[in-house]
């Protein structure tokens, strides 16, 4: 009787399990059903709204690409350039303010101030519309980032910073290379802008003395790295000829060398010994080559500017589009200032 008494309650649960189950697949599907139905019912009205509409927003468009179109007729041609740097010794910062003060300057149409920056003519200088500086965003430089704050810190920090708080951390200024933009009407400006960007860093007295100061570093430390290296492989000579007179010594098969093992230990300790100060000097040698300058320069602003074009550059686009959103938006005042009205006859 037990035994009958435990199966049918095994049999209750079963059919509890299947029943909540059941219902808790019918609440899911009837609310993506529900979603699915008011984004229909959302879309119908859209399409109600542009049909009741048409002419009005027809005629919105129209006025606004006219407008744009003479607009663009009558804009100069614009030319752009790029000019891409990585900035050494944490300089982006710096990069970053001098770029907005030359675009501010644009801004104020101070061509006096951007003539005597530059070195160029006023006409030169009024041609000038834009300064524009943004990172080339790479997930590898996150990643290195990464590895060497890990690397340069205690095991339970590390622990307890975890990437994603990292990257919430980096900023704009953080990535290496960086792309500097200018757009002109004057398309052969551009080389003369090169020098006075970098020099605006390059000549900075404080960046300049962490330059000086790395490289010392580095050049000492890659002369003491070398030494180490060449009384590693001197070690190894001598300890190569050691060997071989102790096996001219050895009896074909009368003496059991039981130092062996530990001779061979040591041969690969020295090895890897090598192997790691090759590596640091390969290490100091990228840096060496990075870190000459406050600034490089990895591509200059091109001799000849490329005219700018596309959607968002057009008068004719931008000004329709804009028409179209005016008209949306006074058609939508008008139907709420309706329902007021007869909301507060009610």
């Amino acid at each position: 009787m037990s035994t009958k008494n435990n199966q049918n309650e095994e049999e209750v649960e079963l059919g509890s399990l299947f029943l909540i189950i059941g219902s808790g697949l019918r609440s899911f599907f009837n609310f993506v059903f529900n979603i699915i139905k008011e984004l229909y019912h959302f879309l119908i009205l859209i399409l109600l709204f542009l049909k009741e509409n048409f002419k009005k927003l027809a005629i919105a468009v129209i006025a606004g690409g006219i407008i744009g179109a003479v607009l663009e007729y009558n804009k100069d041609t614009t030319y752009g350039a790029d000019l891409q740097v990585q900035p050494n010794f944490k300089s982006s910062r710096q990069l970053y303010n001098n770029i907005s003060y030359y675009n501010d300057l644009v801004k104020q149409k101070d061509t006096a101030s951007l003539s005597k920056t530059f070195g160029i003519s006023k006409d030169e200088s009024a041609s000038l519309k834009k300064f524009e500086i943004t990172p080339i965003k790479n997930a590898n430089d996150l990643l290195t980032s990464y590895d060497e704050l890990i690397l340069s810190v205690d095991t339970l920090t590390a622990k307890s910073y975890s990437f994603d708080a990292f990257k919430r951390t980096y900023t704009d200024y953080d990535y290496k290379v960086h792309n500097i933009q200018v757009v002109a009407t004057q398309n052969n400006i551009f080389p003369k802008l090169n020098e006075v960007i970098i020099s605006s860093i390059v000549e900075n007295k404080y960046f300049d003395k962490v330059r000086v100061l790395t490289n010392e570093n580095l050049n000492r430390t890659d002369s003491l790295l070398r030494k180490n290296l060449i009384q590693i492989d001197s070690l190894r000579k001598v300890y190569m000829q050691v060997l071989i007179e102790e096996s001219k010594k050895i009896s074909s098969g009368t003496n059991i060398d039981l130092g062996g093992t530990k001779k061979t230990t040591k041969e690969i300790e020295l090895f890897e010994a090598s192997r790691r100060i090759s590596e640091d000097l390969e290490e100091i040698s990228e840096d060496k080559s990075e870190k000459s300058e406050v600034i490089n320069m990895i591509s200059n602003f091109q001799p000849v500017g490329y005219e700018i074009k596309g959607v968002q550059e057009n008068y004719v686009f931008l000004l329709a589009g804009f028409g179209f959103s005016l008209m949306v938006l006074l058609i939508l005042f008008k139907k709420l200032n309706h329902y007021l009205n007869h909301y507060n006859k009610k």
